[in-house]
């Protein structure tokens, strides 16, 4: 097929897909488009790439880049101060966050390059406020699925056509080794598997809550949805090639499936995490299990070089209490002693070395306490809020593995986004069944609500 023809197909199919969502939400508040401009962004190319298709600049040397997230962040500020949110309150009922955002701050005063770092740090404020429109939306779980649609709505198809027929843009070569892997809209193999890993579980928690609606004609359309693009998500995980994506991708969908069980009591998921974690560990002494998995998963015990990186990156750090600044580690001398063995290379592999060298081990004492507070949060909404909770869930326990050899807890990384709406305890209305489903339902009260606060 002419790439020119597959690029109107394309084109078609993505706006076929706005249209019809759009009969299907009715009216939802016209802010949800700033998580959505911000997750396009975050989860693919930067403007300035987007506009010259990879030979734009850096996050921190464009100014169109800048200018796009500030717009964001103040865009979004403006839509928070309209709802009339207490912030104040937000922060005492998230102490955790609220430490790890502020030492990040304070991490800015021993930078090498403080500059620098306050701009991430702004960039980084940009995830709760973006999250914040979510979760001050009258109802939350329905603007999240308009926001994680849409968004794949654009992401999706259009990472299938640069990989098919946009191939000096989907795909690239290894620095390394010289060989060709798939990256569709975005800049690397990893990032496109964290894009098929987030939507992926968005998608499977999508069709598992799909079974509810009454209307058949709506059930039918949402499950052919989520099919289509679980099909569609599938290949392009295959095309990428993430073992790390696949892995956590496993993770969320079976503690998602894992907590839809009737025997799973809801009230006791801290026993049964305390009790997941023994077993693993009896099952390493006793099995090895670990390099099994890296043997399964096609990795080698280095986790391709990565366990090398971690120790010449430590070894690095001057100090361990404190860190390096905050996104910090990465500028300066270091990057030259590092790149003199890996190239090019901008990130540790590892969300948890990552935090330790930019924040030392203050900083990774916080991201523990924030991990541990959101897992308390996600497990007391279970008997509250089940399909929102159980989502949360799914991804947090995602994200923790995943950080485990990719560093997602960085200035701008869609995943960050993600951590944010599932971590923040804001305290949303109690939904009924009809406004906890995806699409249609006795809208009419949410509608007038949602005008209210734009």
């Amino acid at each position: 097929m002419p790439r020119s023809l597959a690029t109107l197909l394309t084109l078609t199919f993505i706006f076929t897909l706005f249209r019809w969502d759009s009969r299907k939400q009715g009216e939802v508040s016209g802010s949800l488009w700033l998580p959505v401009l911000w997750l396009a962004i975050t989860g693919s190319r930067s403007v300035s790439q987007w506009i010259n298709l990879g030979s734009g600049g850096s996050d921190d040397g464009s100014l169109i880049d800048t200018l796009y997230f500030a717009t964001l962040i103040i865009a979004g500020m403006n839509v928070l101060t309209r709802r009339q949110i207490f912030f104040s309150e937000i922060m005492r009922k998230n102490l955790w966050l609220t430490a790890f955002l502020m030492y990040g701050f304070l991490a800015i005063l021993w930078s090498d390059f403080p500059f620098i770092a306050f701009k991430r740090w702004i960039k980084t404020v940009g995830h709760p406020i973006i999250a914040l429109i979510i979760l001050t939306d009258p109802n939350p779980t329905n603007a999240l699925r308009t926001v994680m649609k849409r968004c794949a709505y654009l992401m999706i198809p259009l990472s299938i056509l640069f990989i098919k027929y946009y191939p000096e843009y989907g795909r690239a070569f290894s620095f390394y080794t010289g060989e060709a892997y798939n990256q569709g809209i975005t800049t690397q193999k990893n990032s496109l598997g964290t894009l098929c890993m987030m939507f992926f579980i968005f998608f499977f928690w999508n069709l598992l809550t799909t079974r509810r609606l009454e209307d058949r004609r709506v059930r039918r359309e949402e499950y052919l949805l989520s099919i289509g693009f679980l099909g569609m998500i599938g290949w392009l995980l295959y095309m990428a090639d993430s073992s790390t994506s696949l892995a956590t991708l496993v993770i969320g969908v079976v503690t998602m499936c894992v907590l839809g069980m009737r025997i799973v009591s809801k009230r006791f998921i801290g026993t049964y995490v305390i009790i997941a974690v023994l077993v693993a560990i009896g099952a390493e002494l006793s099995f090895d299990i670990y390099a099994k998995v890296l043997d399964f998963l096609g990795e080698d015990p280095t986790l391709t070089d990565r366990t090398e990186i971690w120790a010449a990156c430590t070894a690095l750090v001057n100090n361990p209490i404190f860190g390096m600044g905050f996104e910090s580690f990465w500028l300066g001398p270091r990057v030259a002693v590092i790149w003199q063995t890996w190239q090019g290379i901008n990130q540790a592999h590892s969300g948890y070395i990552e935090t330790y060298l930019n924040l030392g081990i203050v900083g990774i004492f916080l991201l523990c306490g924030v991990l541990f507070s959101t897992f308390r949060k996600i497990s007391s909404d279970l008997l509250r809020d089940f399909d929102f909770a159980r989502l949360r869930l799914g991804y947090l326990f995602a994200i923790i593995f995943f950080n485990y050899s990719e560093a997602t807890f960085k200035a701008i990384h869609p995943l960050w986004t993600v951590f944010y709406i599932i971590a923040i305890h804001y305290r949303r209305p109690i939904q009924s069944r009809s406004e906890k489903l995806p699409n249609g339902v006795n809208r009419s009260n949410i509608s007038m609500m949602s005008q209210r606060i734009r």
